[in-house]
């Protein structure tokens, strides 16, 4: 769906605008006459988005166009009410207001760098049509226009002094940076990027060990379980060939393998914590830097980048190294000595084993000398290593993970029930408070947990004449109609619409048609760390419907979108 409030098929201003199950807005008549011509074959088509559908769905009102004020009065009372159609160019609470416009402000989409103006699509115009602004420069809208101004001069902030280290005007070369050295923002900006792709490259190196150790920490951990649980059974079974004057050492050599194998594993759980803590804060940072390098504000990536590289110089990280040789055979070895000289050796051999484990330790930190000191809220975060995906059912619920549906995110006539796992869209507004997170114009409504660097599973059952299901960056825009409000219609998500005779696979701008059985319920399942969201039918072998490759940057929630007289449940597996 698009921001504008032109039809799609006459492409002219919405009168009487219906919509259908897929969210698409069309004049009454237009789509009326659409479908009319379609009655032949039986099979009705979304002309914007070509969803299919096995029955003609009925449209719904979505309120009147211009000053149609007594059509939306005379709407059916058996159609909920529908929200009021929004100003698409008027500015938000969260939007950047045109600088030209006076009284109410249209939302501006770009700022000029030159005049230091935030402009809307309507006072750009001379910016593009104009010769007097051809050498100006235009970006997105940025909202901290104040911090490209001189404090001293009010003029443009263009150049930027390495002596003083701070972005000045050409003003500030007269007087008070005369005879400094001095470059453009963009030479700077250029030469600080290669520094910066440098730190990036240093704080990815160290993931890549990180994960390394952790992978091995992994492999001796399940090791060692497998080395404890063979060494306890085998000791078990001679001891019961032996005399019961051995029983107390049978006691005590259980209670030597039991307390070094918590041991060890208290040792290993706490590197692998550690790790965990390392891992966050070295993602975190490399998010960062991935974010700013992305920016088209030289000023705004300038004055960032100071910041940034102060908290990340380069620091050495403690390198956990695993014991490979950790095991109980020594154990073993001893008790079947034991066995043959019992009464000579016991309790000579007894001490001398349980001196032997005791030594041996299952991992090591190898702590840095000058280690520089880390603030607790700058914990180390990494991707987690991408798992195989299973085949069957039984396999994918070893994944299984509780959602529940966030009330702060629903539109006001979503009703929340089943412990707030089922969202089904109602009449009447429900009683919800204001929240700036909450979809103000779409039927939708996310979950509350934050899915990120592991794989997750979940299932949901869906009725009616269409829902929709995928996962969301918490980015994404609450307020209107526009694509960039709908799950699956931008780069911020990814989603599957369900209808009673299709699917239909939706990110940013492109859509997949998709011929699969119809199924009521679908299973889902997330690699975050792998990049792959994934669709399925249930069943003791999982059909898959349709996957997504992503390269996930940040935490993902999973999302629903719900159409009247429809339902969709979250399955409490």
């Amino acid at each position: 769906m698009s921001d504008h409030e032109d039809c799609y098929l006459c492409k002219e201003y919405l009168r009487e605008p219906v919509s259908i199950p897929c969210g698409h807005i069309f004049c009454s008549v237009c789509l009326k006459t659409y479908w009319d011509h379609a009655d032949h074959t039986g099979s009705y088509i979304c002309p914007e988005c070509r969803v299919s559908y096995s029955k003609r769905p009925t449209p719904r009102r979505m309120g009147s166009s211009r000053n149609n004020t007594s059509t939306v009065q005379r709407v059916s009372e058996s159609f909920p009410p529908p929200p009021p159609s929004p100003d698409y160019n008027a500015a938000g609470p969260h939007d950047v207001g045109c600088d030209i416009c006076v009284g109410k402000k249209n939302r501006a989409v770009k700022s000029c760098l030159m005049c230091l103006a935030s402009y809307c699509e309507r006072h750009l115009k001379p910016h593009y049509e104009s010769t007097t602004f051809k050498r100006h420069k235009l970006v997105d809208e940025i909202g901290h226009l104040d911090r490209e101004i001189c404090p001293q001069h009010q003029k443009g902030l263009e150049l930027f002094c390495r002596t003083d280290q701070m972005c000045i005007c050409v003003l500030c070369t007269v007087k008070e940076h005369k005879g400094h050295d001095m470059v453009s923002a963009e030479q700077e900006r250029a030469e600080e990027q290669q520094r910066l792709g440098a730190t990036q490259a240093e704080i990815q190196e160290k993931i890549h060990d990180r994960l390394k150790q952790m992978e091995e920490l992994k492999q001796a951990v399940e090791s060692l379980r497998g080395s404890a649980q063979r060494a306890m059974q085998e000791c078990e079974k001679m001891f019961n060939d032996m005399m019961r004057s051995i029983e107390r050492m049978q006691q005590e050599m259980a209670k030597l393998i039991s307390t070094n194998k918590r041991a060890a594993l208290n040792n290993a759980e706490s590197h692998m914590e550690r790790l965990n803590h390392e891992i966050a804060d070295l993602k975190r940072r490399d998010g960062e830097i991935t974010q700013l390098s992305r920016t088209e504000d030289h000023i705004f990536f300038i004055q960032s980048y100071l910041t940034l590289i102060a908290q990340t110089e380069a620091e050495e990280l403690p390198t956990v190294t695993v014991n490979p040789y950790f095991t109980f055979d020594s154990v073993t070895k001893a008790v079947s000595e034991m066995k043959q000289h019992l009464n000579e050796f016991s309790n000579d051999e007894l001490s001398k084993t349980a001196k032997t484990v005791n030594k041996m330790t299952f991992c090591e930190l190898d702590e840095v000398k000058k280690r520089k000191s880390m603030k607790n809220d700058e914990a180390p975060m990494y991707k987690a290593v991408p798992v195989q995906e299973p085949q069957y059912r039984d396999d994918f619920l070893r994944y299984a993970c509780q959602l529940t549906l966030d009330s702060n995110t629903a539109y006001r006539q979503i009703y929340l029930s089943r412990s707030n796992r089922k969202a089904t869209l109602k009449r009447d507004p429900q009683g919800y408070s204001d929240s700036s997170a909450r979809f103000d114009s779409l039927p939708q409504v996310l979950c509350k947990e934050p899915l990120s660097g592991g794989a997750y599973y979940w299932e949901v059952e869906w009725s009616g004449e269409g829902a929709a299901l995928g996962v969301t960056y918490k980015g994404i825009k609450r307020n209107g109609y526009g694509d960039s409000c709908r799950v699956g219609y931008n780069r911020k998500s990814w989603s599957l619409f369900c209808s009673d005779s299709s699917y239909s696979a939706r990110h940013n701008k492109d859509q997949m048609e998709i011929n699969a059985p119809y199924s009521s319920r679908i299973g889902v399942f997330l690699d975050h760390a792998g990049g792959t969201l994934s669709f399925y039918t249930i069943g003791d072998t999982m059909d898959l419907i349709h996957r997504f490759k992503a390269s996930f940057t940040e935490p993902v929630y999973p999302g629903f979108w719900v159409w009247y007289d429809s339902a969709v449940t979250i399955v409490q597996l």
